[in-house]
């Protein structure tokens, strides 16, 4: 069985390629939810993201390599649904990746 600290740690692995950066570490996770309903054997498992910007030009390359990361999970049926709202601002991000990014 998945566990959502498995899911976290897999989302941690998936950098932005400008920033380097987690996407974790951005902020641009908004939820992962695990649901108590298996079906087909499978853990169903939601996962609500965001980008920085709707127009963000490496949204594909994100979504490959988050994809790439999770699909070694063959007991989760893990679907992935990108939203604008709330809008992501910068106070969403950890505090390790303002200090990278010298905003503190």
């Amino acid at each position: 069985m998945v566990s959502k600290q498995e899911i976290m740690d897999r989302l941690s692995q998936v950098i932005d390629p400008e920033l380097g950066l987690s996407i974790v570490e951005l902020g641009l996770i908004y939820e992962v939810a695990l649901m108590k309903k298996k079906v087909k054997g499978k853990q169903q498992v939601k996962i609500k993201m965001t980008f920085t910007t709707p127009a963000c030009p490496l949204i594909n390359v994100i979504l490959d390599d988050l994809k790439a990361k999770l699909e070694p999970i063959n007991d989760a049926d893990i679907d992935v649904l990108i939203v604008f709202k709330p809008l992501w601002t910068p106070d969403r991000m950890s505090e390790k990746a303002k200090m990278k990014l010298g905003m503190i």
